[in-house]
């Protein structure tokens, strides 16, 4: 056996999956291409197409993989603590503020999400699960008295809807500072859950 052929038998889903999300990075969900992911790790494009069938499922794939990890992130960061400790948390690893690097790939997905229906799929799936954190937080904090929000679902889709404005707004148009974000997003989330902003620093 050749060592490329070793290597195609080796190679697993992950790898492939990291392979791309690493060129995602670089170049973009449109721009990259299953002979690109092969050549990375030096396997056949007949190996990448075996796991993931069409070039638009891997794509779906390796963005749904890059988010996952920022998302395992966030399960953590509100598994433990009492709510406000654990919407801090929340808050500093959310958006280009933070530790989520994956939001290149994010902002990438919504604009191809409008044609890709593969996209689309997965990116309101990983939305749902963000915004199902943030509403958890928000619930238990309110069921404690420490914060006062009589439509969490609303103030969450508030929130949701400013974090990813501004995190477009700072990351392509640079029309925002991070420092701008951090302070209007606290602002507007001390507003929504009856909370001193300096409560959130």
């Amino acid at each position: 056996m050749t060592r490329r052929a070793r290597r195609s038998v080796e190679v697993r889903r992950d790898e492939i999956l990291t392979a791309t999300v690493d060129l995602v990075d670089r170049h973009g969900l449109a721009a990259v291409r299953v002979g690109d992911v092969a050549s990375e790790l030096g396997v056949s494009a007949s190996l990448v197409f075996y796991h993931f069938g069409t070039k638009d499922d891997l794509v779906a794939e390796a963005f749904a993989h890059a988010v996952e990890r920022d998302l395992v992130k966030l399960d953590k960061a509100v598994s433990v603590g009492d709510p406000l400790e654990r919407l801090r948390r929340l808050l500093r690893l959310y958006g280009p503020t933070g530790q989520a690097s994956g939001w290149r790939i994010w902002i990438d997905a919504w604009a191809l999400a409008q044609r890709e229906p593969h996209i689309r799929v997965v990116l309101r799936r990983l939305d749902r699960r963000w915004g199902e954190a943030l509403r958890r937080v928000v619930e238990d904090g309110v069921s404690e008295g420490q914060f006062v929000c009589a439509a969490p679902e609303a103030s969450v889709a508030k929130v949701s809807a400013l974090l990813d404005g501004l995190s477009v707004a700072t990351l392509v148009y640079r029309s925002v500072t991070r420092a701008q974000l951090r302070e209007w997003v606290t602002g507007l989330v001390a507003t929504e859950l009856g909370l001193d902003p300096d409560a959130l620093a």
